[in-house]
């Protein structure tokens, strides 16, 4: 059985999937990480391929990354917009939705030239995270086996407490 960290970009789910990792001795990936890997820079992949490209390549690496067990997989922020995407996952694993208001998102995230849904020429950062948010939301806890809240709370802790609710769930955690 594998845990699917889901959630908005800024939600900790790189930091949280790697903590969650070190107290199982689970090995973790990266959706994100492993298209960059395999394909170059995610804003590039948009600018010259479009978004739709991308999606296609996370939908590969989830198919791959589904075959497998006891993992821990940080998925990128759209990644389960897709029903193909959580179909697949849900097959193997349980899906935990890393819930974090705009005011945490905000404080986290810059425009770095990184996050290719974030560069806008006409919304400010807060406002274009308030309309992902609203896209997002009912999705996210629709295929969410679980929400955890991230405000006020650190990566270990965060970890911790998924540790625990998998734990109580009978899903082979250790």
């Amino acid at each position: 059985m594998n845990v699917i960290l889901c959630g908005m970009m800024g939600a900790g789910k790189t930091t949280i999937g790697i903590k969650i990792a070190e107290l199982t001795g689970r090995r973790w990936y990266d959706t994100d990480g492993l298209i960059v890997d395999k394909h170059g820079k995610i804003s590039d992949i948009f600018e010259y391929y479009g978004e739709a490209h991308f999606r296609r390549l996370e939908t590969e690496i989830v198919k791959d990354l589904a075959e497998m067990d006891n993992l821990v997989i940080s998925t990128g922020g759209g990644l389960v917009l897709k029903t193909e995407n959580n179909v697949v996952l849900q097959k193997n694993g349980k899906i935990i939705f890393l819930r974090a208001s705009i005011e945490t998102l905000a404080k986290r995230l810059k425009v770095d030239g990184e996050r290719p849904l974030l560069q806008t020429s006409t919304e400010n950062i807060r406002d274009r995270l308030a309309r992902l948010m609203k896209e997002r939301m009912p999705i996210y806890e629709h295929v969410a086996d679980y929400i955890v809240d991230v405000d006020g709370k650190t990566p270990e802790q965060i970890a911790k407490e998924i540790v625990s609710i998998l734990k109580t769930d009978g899903a082979g955690m250790q």
